[in-house]
């Protein structure tokens, strides 16, 4: 065998054993299960998560906070000083971050996400605005305190994360893996405020067309609260949708040719649904 070819099964046999931590003897998933795209949907889609801090006598403290991510996946948190876990963070930030699907019928049978790694405070203004932006476009009742005084926005740097995908579904990655790489998308990010109102006030109809076809929650009025190269995330109350891009996008040209494309698709495939009904 090549040498070269010999290298590239090297590679894939590393990834296959860094996608799962099963026990010995049993698949981690049937080869058709994405573990990484189901780490990724629920990194952008689960509003809120269990956060585990550490106190000042070392013990572990778990409380819960709500979450927005930046543009790579980042988690952001908006937490208070009197919130204890904020304290925590201030003296030692290690932490970690379970974010749960949740649903019908037994809890572990549904995907949760565990990311360890570190919290750093924004107080640079113009970093603390980006985070707002963001995390106000998913929790925009937040917007009510986000200003106070004791409260801070804080960016999560993640160092690993262990997806838990249900029984014998399991996966492991480097932050790298999980996060979304923005080289070459800084105008598409630079423009996002732009692009979500041009899309919240002219193409609702086209944002509801994007949510049926990627769940069964099509019904309630959609907004757009999130682009990145990756995907576009929905918001309907307390529903979340991610759209997942069929590659990275990272100018605006390339943003409006695959929404156009996926409404396309969208449009399509409930025409066979609005003929049987």
């Amino acid at each position: 065998m090549p040498r070269g070819r010999l290298r590239d099964e090297g590679a894939r046999n590393r990834t296959r054993r860094l996608l799962t931590d099963a026990p010995a003897g049993i698949e981690a998933a049937a080869p058709s299960y994405d573990a990484l795209a189901q780490a990724k949907q629920l990194l952008r889609t689960v509003r809120a998560g269990a956060l585990a801090t550490v106190t000042a006598q070392h013990a572990p403290f778990a409380s819960l906070v709500n979450v927005a991510t930046a543009p790579d996946g980042g988690p952001i948190l908006l937490m208070s000083r009197l919130a204890a876990h904020t304290r925590h963070l201030e003296a030692d930030p290690r932490l970690s971050l379970l974010l749960a699907q949740g649903g019908e019928g037994d809890p572990l049978a549904h995907p949760r996400l565990t990311l360890t790694g570190f919290a750093e405070r924004a107080d640079n203004p113009i970093r603390r605005a980006e985070l707002k932006a963001r995390f106000l476009a998913r929790h925009p009742k937040s917007a009510l305190y986000a200003d106070f005084a004791d409260f801070s926005f804080w960016r999560v740097t993640i160092d690993h994360a262990h997806l838990n995908g249900g029984f014998g579904r399991a996966g492991s990655f480097d932050a790298a893996l999980i996060l979304t790489s923005l080289e070459g998308a800084e105008a598409l990010v630079a423009a996002e405020a732009q692009a979500l109102a041009h899309l919240n006030a002219e193409h609702k109809d086209a944002l509801a067309l994007y949510a049926g076809a990627c769940s069964a929650k099509s019904e309630g009025e959609w907004r757009a609260s999130g682009i990145d190269p990756d995907g576009l995330d929905l918001v309907s109350g307390d529903e979340t949708v991610r759209i997942a891009f069929p590659g990275p996008v990272r100018t605006l040209e390339a943003l409006r040719r695959v929404l156009a494309e996926l409404a396309n698709e969208a449009q399509q495939n409930a025409a066979p649904h609005d003929q049987e009904a």
